[in-house]
């Protein structure tokens, strides 16, 4: 049980200091950045609305909305999908770019400070282990994100 209540603590606690790192130092919470970055990984920095929703853990309705309001700061433009006119598109402009790697090393260092550096490389291994686990539970089609830099390069090359 302690696990879970701490599970629960950190669940509750970290994400609001990442999203007040983040407003403070770029004007961004931490799902908007979320959306850059996830965009910023996809090829030509353009992803259909699902599948940025799935990327970022939200429903539809909530992406729209955040997106709409990235659309209005020049970060982001949504377009019409090519191959399938009912979905749209979402693309990461070069202004969104820029802000996106004006607001990694501030985000990357709350991280660091707050998740990685208080553990061990063997902490940080096990709780990847856990934490990946957890999500084959309640991700069971494996649509969260996953760093592509940790998989082999065989199985890089494939996710998505």
């Amino acid at each position: 049980m302690t696990a879970w209540l701490r599970l629960i603590a950190v669940a509750e606690r970290l994400p609001g200091i990442l999203d007040s790192q983040l407003r403070r130092d770029s004007g961004l919470t931490h799902y908007e950045y979320q959306v850059l970055a996830m965009l910023s990984d996809a090829p030509e920095r353009t992803l259909r609305m699902t599948h940025l929703g799935l990327r970022t853990n939200a429903t539809l309705p909530r992406l729209s909305h955040v997106v709409r309001r990235l659309e209005e700061r020049g970060l982001v433009e949504r377009a019409e999908a090519p191959e399938d006119r009912r979905a749209s598109n979402a693309h990461l402009t070069d202004e969104g770019y820029a802000a996106l790697v004006d607001a990694a090393p501030g985000h990357v260092a709350t991280v660091r400070e707050f998740v990685l550096d208080p553990l061990s490389r063997e902490q940080v291994d096990a709780l990847s282990d856990a934490l990946e686990a957890v999500l084959r539970k309640v991700d069971p089609t494996g649509d969260a994100p996953r760093d592509t830099r940790d998989l082999p390069p065989t199985t890089a090359a494939t996710a998505t």
